[in-house]
């Protein structure tokens, strides 16, 4: 049996240090430092990996796992299936029960609330965004996002210009810095075209 630690940030800027800290008592750590929306992360796949029966997951909270609900059960099932048991950090210690399975029990019904709590909260988060957004948009507040370039901008005429005069989007982006998906879509927004169908 080994205790095998998993770190995450959900960005390169942020740093592992606190997590690691609190992981030093584990055999290894697998570290990433990438959104928990998904669970294509190099190594979170390596420790799934490298568990065997019998080992515990350790993890500072839970949300370092995963933050998707879904995804979030089906790597806990994964470890279950491994032979695996998971321990949270955050969460109250089962060490004092001895009983493996009674632990096993309380310890996953104590994640199955924490997720439903973390869940619950996501979604009033969003509904309090909505509320403020439909309350701003009543009073004439909301503006949504600012548009990069109006039509009278100067490099986007230029833009266009040069696309009515034949060259291609590559080649656009290259003379006006302006992006070419960014390009294609105010010209596609301001029904831009050419003779030719040289794209």
């Amino acid at each position: 049996m080994a205790k095998i630690g998993y770190a995450r940030v959900s960005s390169k800027e942020q740093n592992l240090d606190r997590q690691l800290k609190a992981l030093e008592g584990v055999s290894k750590v697998f570290s990433d430092k990438a959104s928990g929306q998904s669970t294509e992360r190099p190594q979170l796949q390596a420790m799934l990996a490298y568990l065997r029966a019998g080992d515990i997951v350790v993890v500072t909270e839970l949300d370092r796992l995963g933050r998707n609900n879904k995804e979030l059960t089906e790597l806990m099932n994964t470890i279950q299936q491994i032979g695996a048991t998971l321990e949270v950090l955050n969460l109250p210690s089962m060490t004092g029960i001895e009983d493996e399975n009674l632990r096993r029990l309380i310890n996953n019904l104590m994640i199955e609330l924490y997720k439903y709590q973390a869940e619950s909260e996501r979604k009033r988060i969003k509904e309090r965004q909505a509320q403020g957004i439909a309350l701003a948009k009543a009073r004439g507040r909301f503006k949504g996002r600012k548009r990069k370039y109006s039509l009278e901008h100067e490099g986007l005429q230029h833009a266009f210009d040069l696309y009515q005069e034949g060259l291609t989007e590559k080649e656009i982006e290259r003379k006006t810095g302006i992006n070419r998906t960014t390009f294609r879509r105010y010209r596609q927004k301001y029904g831009i075209t050419r003779n030719d169908k040289t794209e």
